[in-house]
């Protein structure tokens, strides 16, 4: 272990805060492991209803965590509910930045009430992005609140640039048959490193006719917040979206790059240390069969098919990609979430089961990041999140990319016009066939699997001791920031 934290003193006590979403909770975790082999205390606050999901998934004891790694919560500010869904992206969001800051000072309070509590005092704070209230508390205990962004760079940087789409009267929209008649295909042209993206491949907040929309309205003020925190933390290398990241540093605090998270955890803690394996972050039980499974298949043979935690589809949607992954004739492991059918149970055809029941495995949810490594998978079709996108860009494993919203639009514009290692396909069953067998049998599959390989080496590269760029910034963000008053901060 480096000794960046002193022996002799109390050690450091992280506040770790991520946003209330499968998405957002995985990076964070994975940073506050980090962090806690590093020598801090740790206190991760979920909500209250992830923290029930978190229990119901992985059992009663789950979270009891150990001696330096702590779990807390505070309330979301919706109504109660023991449901096993994601929740409402508008609805959360509106909510924690209403009505969160309260009863997150009095949590801190409480862990710095010596005569209560049996931990160090609170040293600084490591939140999401999305949850930039926790800056007040940071600036009112006079300590460093860095921000952790979970997705890529450029969706940051699409962020930043909704008022200026704002300002040329490019959004909102006049009305909503601009979704339809051609508009989304304007080229913006001034945004660095996106030159030529289209707004149909911006992350999809801005597709509202409404100038109050919350959601558009959410992530403005969320980018503008960022600006107030001691540093931005990004899960993201620099080979990756240098260009960038070097445009967003000349507006913002200091940028620290330290992704593949789940590389570098691998690289900075030796596999025989325990001590932290059992706390994980999956609000739906895993399946471990999935790799007993893959163990049963040939080297690349599988097509790796999953959503995410968010996304959801159509029952015709549903349909489509089964009878076109069925026709593929390839072999495949599809995750169905229980909630991923708009309003309903997701039911597949009977005959669509017997058809492909020799070379298919059906199962609710897995642990992806072993999954993405394992060899037997050769391909990943994919909604685009950013977790998927970099877990897979670091298992070497090209992508088929259906976005659904958010930031998946441009995390898959980015991966087929930039990094080529991805393709966005419709969701029609003739299509995601075709598709299917070209990313594992065809010219343009291999051509990706040999680029997604090529971006694996340097992400490799980029997470090894002792040179890595995303070790070396790990090593920093501690050293500069998370271990320093504000006052010897430099702005």
């Amino acid at each position: 272990m480096d000794s960046l934290v002193h022996a002799e003193r109390p050690p450091p006590h992280a506040v770790c805060v991520p946003a209330p979403a499968q998405g957002h909770i995985n990076p964070m975790l994975k940073l506050a492991k980090l962090l806690n082999y590093k020598g801090f205390h740790i206190t991760f606050v979920n909500t209250e209803y992830n923290h029930n999901r978190l229990l119901r998934s992985r059992g009663p004891d789950s979270l009891n965590g150990t001696n330096t790694f702590r779990f807390e919560t505070i309330p979301d500010g919706l109504p109660p509910s023991n449901a096993n869904v994601s929740q409402d992206p508008q609805s959360i969001c509106d909510s924690t930045k209403k009505t969160c800051l309260a009863p997150f000072r009095q949590l801190l309070s409480k862990l710095n009430n010596t005569s209560f509590s049996n931990v160090p005092p609170v040293t600084c704070i490591v939140s999401d992005c999305f949850m930039s209230f926790t800056l007040k508390a940071a600036q009112e205990l006079n300590i460093p609140n860095a921000l952790l962004w979970p997705a890529g760079a450029c969706s940051f940087m699409s962020f930043v640039h909704y008022p200026s789409l704002i300002e040329k009267g490019l959004v909102p929209l006049k009305d909503m048959s601009y979704l339809t008649n051609g508009y989304m295909n304007t080229v913006v042209d001034w945004i660095p490193g996106m030159e030529g993206i289209k707004l149909k491949d911006l992350p999809t907040f801005i597709r509202t006719t409404d100038p109050d929309d919350i959601m558009m309205n959410f992530c403005l003020g969320e980018v503008e917040n960022a600006r107030n925190a001691s540093a931005l933390i990004f899960n993201t290398m620099y080979d990756l979206e240098g260009e960038i990241l070097e445009a967003v540093s000349s507006t913002y605090p200091p940028i620290y790059t330290i992704g593949p998270l789940q590389l570098l955890l691998n690289h900075e803690i030796p596999a025989d240390d325990n001590s932290l394996s059992t706390i994980k972050s999956n609000l739906w039980k895993e399946q471990p069969e999935c790799l007993e499974w893959l163990d049963t298949k040939e080297s690349s043979s599988v097509v790796y098919v999953n959503f995410g935690s968010v996304t959801v589809m159509t029952e015709q949607q549903l349909v489509e990609f089964a009878w076109g992954l069925a026709n593929s004739k390839q072999n495949f492991l599809w995750i169905i979430r229980p909630d991923l059918v708009i309003g309903e149970s997701a039911i597949l055809p009977p005959d669509f089961v017997s058809e492909t029941k020799e070379r298919s495995l059906l199962a609710g949810w897995c642990s992806q990041e072993q999954v993405l490594n394992h060899p037997a998978i050769g391909g990943f079709l994919t909604h685009s999140g950013w977790n998927s996108t970099i877990e897979s860009l670091g298992g070497g494993v090209p992508m088929l990319c259906w976005p659904f919203f958010g930031d998946q639009q441009t995390n898959c514009w980015f991966c087929q016009n930039k990094w080529g290692i991805g393709f966005e396909i419709d969701s029609n069953k003739d299509e995601i066939e075709r598709c299917v067998r070209e990313l594992m049998e065809g010219e343009k599959g291999k051509q990706m699997k040999k680029k997604v390989m090529e971006w694996k080496s340097l992400a490799e590269k980029a997470t090894t001791v002792p040179n890595g760029s995303s070790h070396l910034n790990l090593q920093k963000i501690i050293k500069e920031i998370l271990l320093t008053s504000p006052s010897s901060i430099s702005t």
